[in-house]
């Protein structure tokens, strides 16, 4: 243990170190300040006279010309030289010695462009007139030939390379090889194959892959380049026991079920990720961090993970602020309760206000079986003053059970709905009681900014209603949304910049007697953001003999969107620009749906930090009118 020993001295001591400093400092401070060589840290340096007042000139300005853009604005960028432009004192002999070394720099950063050959001219000018420096450094650049990749090899070493279940895993490196031959040679575009590569690996089976040797083999006089890369999978690992760290309010076997982690089979990255984020969506934990055990003396067959969890508190308020080009300003009041009494249940109830609709919910959701199903429980009232040309009141209960999967949510439940409509006019009230069934599947590249793949999502109810007749009917909807890149998939690289075709289809039918008093709330209206754009929300649906617009028994959507990436000065940006047309109707005979509302515009997306947000420009063909739709955010 080190110590600190206490010294006793006499008090005239501190006076006499004192005056020794003093007389020190004023010896150093006629030292000279000049040096040999400029300082390494100038960036900031600032020169000033005899008098202190600032000099404005550089010591030397810098000039590059390059037969092409890029190189000239990256050698200005990251030559050396730009570290002392700024030290106005220089002499001319520091500048030549700055110069000498400028060139050998100029080709180390060359080499990691591809050009191994340079030809280079550095030539010093005397610029005494100039208001900018009294030097000028020019430097003229013939890179010569780029240097191709002529082959590439990648080799395997470990269990990857015999297993052959690991086939199209290799395969999979060897096709997404980001420099195959052909393409120009890069430090950049090199290191960046190599990282990429070794992910791939690391993704699935194989935690702990490495690198175990890589060789750029440059041959400058023929300007090509042989590549070599070899892979080192280490062993293959699964799935051990889930370990919840930090659990104090909540059962972790409860944490356990929710996350669904696969135990006992292979490793793979993206499951680890969706255990992640099923524990902290599901509200019980504030953080949620998983990490798989492949310390030395660890069983592969049976690798531990743990989850270190920060707790959420049992309960919390939530207030929440929005717009919506369909209903402008919202505001809403969350309370949420983790852990109900007697029940253990978690509950959310939400008051939420809008321009055109005021809801009151709670919904009770039990903890998740083995089996993954849970149960729920939800109770609503609603006004919507956007239901066509009227006002409904509702009021909604529902109790059922759900599961949620990685890809398919299924749901199967009893409902009632209850609703009156206010107005001119205005259609029955009507109640009715259904048992129904749900199922989603979801199979997008990204689940939060997709770019392709696909979603369906499908309703099924039968019931009786409860006010006049009591009648049977039946409701059916079900909603797609396909994402389809244009163009070939052989080049990973440009494959972002692809446009996309998006294509999305809605119908749903209610089945009856024309006697039957359907609720308003399980009928169909459509047209806004997300289903006719041109037209206002919820505002296409049946016109009754009063010419006022209600909902319908029958409905149809469909939409084309040609999606393109905006690219500048050669660089993918966040936006990208949409061109779309939109159709849909509503009607109580199946064979009116011919009679479509049309929109047709043009819109922006921005991939923004926190969420794609879009916005479009629309003309309602039928309404002969613009309208502009503003969104945030993906769900299906």
């Amino acid at each position: 243990m080190l110590r600190a020993a206490s010294l006793r001295a006499p008090a005239w001591w501190p006076a006499l170190l004192l005056l020794s400093c003093a007389l020190l400092l004023q010896g150093c401070s006629l030292l000279s300040k000049k040096s040999d060589e400029p300082a390494a840290d100038t960036e900031n340096a600032i020169a000033t006279d005899g008098e202190g007042r600032k000099d404005a000139r550089d010591a030397f300005t810098l000039e590059v010309e390059s037969p092409d853009k890029t190189i000239t604005a990256f050698l200005e960028t990251h030559l050396d030289l730009q570290r002392y432009r700024r030290l106005n004192d220089l002499a001319a002999n520091e500048v030549s010695r700055l110069m000498v070394a400028a060139e050998g720099n100029a080709r180390e950063l060359l080499n990691t462009l591809g050009y191994f050959t340079p030809t280079l001219t550095l030539e010093l000018k005397d610029t005494p007139d100039s208001e900018k420096a009294p030097r000028a450094i020019h430097i003229t650049v013939e890179p010569g030939p780029a240097t191709r990749i002529e082959k590439v090899q990648l080799n395997f070493q470990g269990p990857v390379a015999q297993d052959p279940r690991d086939e199209a895993q290799r395969n999979e490196i060897r096709s997404g090889w980001r420099l195959p031959p052909g393409q120009i040679f890069t430090q950049q575009g090199w290191d960046a194959a190599k990282t990429v590569s070794l992910r791939t690996l690391a993704a699935r089976r194989y935690p702990t892959a490495r690198i175990d040797s890589s060789l750029a083999d440059i041959d400058a006089d023929q300007s090509t380049a042989g590549l070599q890369v070899g892979f080192a999978s280490g062993p293959a690992y699964r799935f051990g026991p889930l370990i919840i760290n930090g659990s104090e309010r909540y059962d972790p076997d409860a944490a356990r079920r929710i996350a669904r982690l696969p135990t006992g089979q292979d490793y793979d990255q993206q499951r680890l990720l969706d255990a992640q984020l099923r524990l902290a969506s599901s509200g019980y934990y504030d953080s949620v961090f998983l990490t798989m055990d492949t310390d030395e003396g660890t069983d592969p067959d049976a690798a531990p993970v743990t989850a270190q969890v920060r707790e959420a508190p049992f309960q919390k308020v939530v207030l929440g602020v929005g717009f919506t080009s369909d209903s402008g300003p919202r505001i809403s009041i969350d309370h949420i309760h983790n852990k109900m009494p007697i029940l253990d249940w978690r509950s959310v109830s939400r008051l939420s206000l809008d321009k055109n609709t005021k809801l009151l919910s709670t919904e009770w959701t039990g903890l998740p079986a083995d089996s993954g199903w849970r149960w729920f429980n939800l109770a609503q009232l609603q006004r919507d003053n956007n239901a066509g040309d009227y006002s409904v009141d509702s009021a909604r209960w529902r109790t059922g059970r759900s599961r949620a999967g990685d890809h398919i949510d299924r749901s199967v439940y009893l409902q009632y709905d209850y609703s009156v409509s206010r107005g001119i006019d205005p259609p029955p009230s009507g109640s009715a009681l259904s048992i129904n069934w749900g199922w989603t599947g979801r199979y997008f590249d990204n689940p939060a900014a997709p770019t392709s793949g696909n979603g369906l999502a499908v309703e099924l109810g039968a019931g009786y209603t409860l006010r006049g007749e009591n009648l049977p009917f039946l409701r059916v909807y079900g909603r797609w949304l396909g994402l389809f890149p244009i163009g070939s998939d052989a080049d990973p690289m440009l494959a972002a910049r692809r446009p996309r075709l998006a294509l999305r289809a809605e119908a749903g039918a209610v089945n009856a007697k024309e006697a039957a008093q359907i609720p308003q709330s399980l009928q169909f209206l459509t047209g806004g953001d997300t289903t006719v754009r041109g037209y206002s929300y919820r505002q296409i649906g049946v016109v009754n003999a009063s010419g006022q617009i209600q909902a319908g028994r029958y409905m149809n959507v469909a939409s084309v969107e040609w999606q393109q990436p905006i690219v500048r000065d050669g660089r993918l940006s966040d936006f990208e620009g949409v061109v779309f047309v939109d159709a849909g109707a509503v009607a109580d005979e199946p064979a009116d749906l011919g009679k479509l509302k049309v929109g047709t515009g043009v819109g922006v997306r921005w991939r923004s930090p926190v969420g794609p947000l879009q916005a479009d420009l629309a003309y309602g063909i039928d309404v002969k009118a613009f309208r502009l739709h503003l969104r945030f955010g993906f769900t299906f």
